[in-house]
């Protein structure tokens, strides 16, 4: 199962084109804008979420609500082109003035300059347009896809916010129903509501100060059977392929599972996650340390991946940088700007998430069509539950 995404900030439209998504699963334009319209909320976001709402139209692989197997295309127009089209369009425009619209001025924290040097661009919106974080709204609409796919399978994704600056949230033993209806009833998508307003103080005051901040988000899977991803290759590792969705999203430059980074500072016998049996249910792990993985693989624990996030780069007290025609020294522009997006990611994370677990899952079992997932899908269940 795979996808692409393709589109500008402001270009017509962002698509995804998704492919080998089983048949049969139930599948309607709701379930993918309900995830596009959480990722457009969210306390500290900027003006941009203002102008339009993200709404899809599936163009293709779907029938009478149910996919066809056949590649599957998502379509999420720009209301806004209109006010673009002479800027981002497609036709040739007058060469003066195109000069004169030129971006030139790269941006510290942005793809603006390494973009530029790599394919040669002296017009930095050629760079800016398609790094932007707006494609991560295609991804989402991925992600919402596979999340109909684990929930078919009794697997629940939830992603909340855990800090913002240095208000962090408390560890709360919730289950993730709980995670879930918590973190859609915050401003910020926190499950602890003690910190909700800490966090948005923080926020404000950034943005009072023309700055901005980040934070952590963290992601819970829970319902996932032992032995998804093998050790057999690094590139079959299920906690690689997670880690690596996850540093992919605009402004995440961390990842860990578990008490991750804090393993370097604790023992093996307070570090590792000790195997129990029941005859009922099988094996389990009698804490969750490392997130629910072993090996690349899933240990049957829920799978817990957290993820941080830089503040924003662009900011109204504007960063030094240098023109790449005059080399010039100058203060950098303002394309658009959030004091923070924490709470956003946090709905981009998830569906990464989402993404990388159903994915491992249709390459894992025979998936063409959803009746045939499910089947073996239970019966690998089950014969886990007695194994040895």
């Amino acid at each position: 199962m795979r996808y692409l995404t393709a589109g500008e900030s402001h270009g017509k439209q962002l698509t995804t084109i998704i492919e080998g998504v089983p048949a049969h699963l139930p599948l309607l334009s709701e379930d993918v804008n309900a995830s596009l319209l959480r990722r457009q909320g969210g306390y500290g976001r900027g003006r941009r979420m203002k102008i339009e709402k993200d709404l899809i139209s599936i163009l293709s692989g779907v029938r009478h609500g149910y996919t066809l197997g056949s590649p599957i295309t998502l379509a999420l127009t720009n209301d806004d082109f209109k006010h673009w089209e002479d800027i981002m369009g497609e036709e040739p425009v007058d060469p003066d003035t195109h000069i004169r619209r030129q971006v030139t001025k790269p941006r510290p924290g942005h793809a603006d300059l390494n973009g530029g040097m790599k394919y040669n661009h002296h017009d930095l919106r050629n760079v800016l347009e398609r790094s932007s974080a707006r494609e991560t709204a295609a991804r989402v609409a991925a992600g919402s896809v596979a999340k109909k796919i684990l929930s078919e399978l009794g697997i629940t994704v939830a992603g909340y916010v855990r800090q913002i600056y240095d208000v962090e949230a408390r560890e709360l033993d919730l289950t993730i129903d709980e995670k879930i209806a918590r973190a859609s009833q915050s401003d910020v998508k926190t499950i602890d509501p003690e910190q909700e307003e800490a966090m948005k103080r923080v926020i404000d005051e950034a943005k009072q100060d023309g700055d901005s901040i980040g934070g952590v988000v963290e992601v819970t899977v829970d319902g996932v059977p032992p032995g998804l991803g093998s050790y057999v290759q690094y590139d079959r590792k299920l906690d690689s392929q997670i880690a690596g969705a996850v540093v992919s999203i605009n402004a995440f430059k961390g990842v860990e599972f578990g008490i991750g980074f804090e393993a370097a500072h604790t023992r093996g016998s307070q570090t590792h996650d000790e195997i129990g049996y029941e005859d009922d249910g099988g094996y389990y792990r009698k804490t969750n340390r490392l997130g629910g993985f072993e090996g690349g693989m899933t240990t049957g624990m829920p799978i817990v991946v957290k993820g941080v996030m830089k503040p924003i780069p662009t900011l109204y007290k504007p960063l030094e940088s240098v023109d790449i025609h005059s080399k010039e020294p100058f203060q950098a522009s303002i394309e658009r700007s959030d004091s923070c997006a924490v709470p956003a990611a946090s709905v981009v994370m998830e569906h990464v998430v989402a993404w990388e677990v159903a994915a491992a899952i249709v390459d894992q079992f025979p998936s063409d069509y959803m009746d045939q997932l499910k089947t073996a899908f239970d019966d690998y269940r089950e014969r886990l539950r007695t194994f040895g």
